[in-house]
């Protein structure tokens, strides 16, 4: 029998490629550079991680100001989350870090042992308390800026925090989780600034245009209700937070990032094989 009737299809993959990798070679491109990026971002120091943080809040905030005025003038959703897009834009191309993006590329690098389980519990942490801070507190100066969105920010607000617990909005914050991750993924897997700037523009508007539930950006649409004066507490924020979260690191996990790490187990053990002994130690 031929050689080439006797090779394994992995050894045909193999050398179709330019590299080792048992999986196409723009896939292996990118599961590098999503390890290199994560054990980067988990390399950061407690102060970079929250002052990153407060910058992901704030800008984020740029994107809820821009839906609120268009919701103000139009009253359609899905315009509203077309203005806000220009939240994840400046995310993208500020570098901040904003708390559900992290659901992918820092725990390959953890899954790739490049980095420590306690370095992503940093990062989650801060950059989660950070972005709440930075959000609050450029909410508070919109809303000095522009009293006459308080009609806006009260329904907004109000559609969360009345949502109650149900399977609805548990699926909501599922698709939040999952979308942003999506999108996030989607941006790493192209070298090309107006890609990932389509990206963003895609995920701004699924995730405000659609109102899925999304634990950072309602929070600030609600921080901003709260600071017009309409009738909404902290108790309800709290409440609607609480499980929202849950469920957007649940979505983000297992809708996008566990299908990828299926998709690059093979790239992960040999990843996992070069790594050093101990993630935190200098190398």
């Amino acid at each position: 029998m031929k050689a080439r009737d006797t090779m394994s299809e992995e050894q045909r993959r193999r050398q179709l490629g330019d590299n080792d990798a048992p999986l196409e070679d723009e896939i292996a491109e990118s599961f590098d550079s999503i390890v290199e990026e994560g054990a980067a971002r988990l390399a950061r120091s407690w102060t970079t991680v929250l002052i990153t943080g407060i910058f992901g809040g704030m800008e984020i905030g740029v994107g809820v100001m821009a839906y609120l005025a268009v919701m103000h003038e139009t009253h359609n959703h899905l315009l509203a989350g077309l203005a806000f897009s220009i939240g994840f834009i400046a995310l993208l191309l500020a570098k901040s870090e904003l708390f559900t993006e992290g659901f992918l590329i820092p725990i390959m690098a953890v899954l790739a042992k490049e980095a420590s389980f306690g370095q992503l519990m940093k990062l989650w942490g801060g950059t989660l308390v950070m972005n709440l801070v930075g959000g609050w507190v450029f909410m508070w100066i919109v809303v000095t800026a522009f009293p006459q969105w308080k009609p806006e920010l009260a329904e907004a607000a109000l559609h969360f925090v009345e949502a109650g617990f149900s399977w609805q909005s548990v699926c909501l914050a599922i698709l939040g989780g999952s979308t942003i991750t999506l999108m996030t993924r989607m941006q790493h897997g192209t070298d090309s600034d107006v890609a990932k700037i389509v990206a963003a523009i895609a995920g701004g508007f699924l995730l405000a245009g659609l109102q899925l539930f999304h634990s950072i950006l309602d929070s600030l649409l609600v921080f901003g209700a709260i600071h017009a004066g309409a009738e909404v507490t902290y108790g309800d924020w709290i409440g609607w937070f609480g499980y929202t979260l849950g469920f957007n690191v649940l979505g983000g996990l297992l809708l996008v990032t566990a299908l990828r790490l299926l998709r690059s187990q093979d790239l992960l053990q040999e990843r996992r094989k070069m790594a050093p002994e101990d993630p935190d130690a200098p190398r």
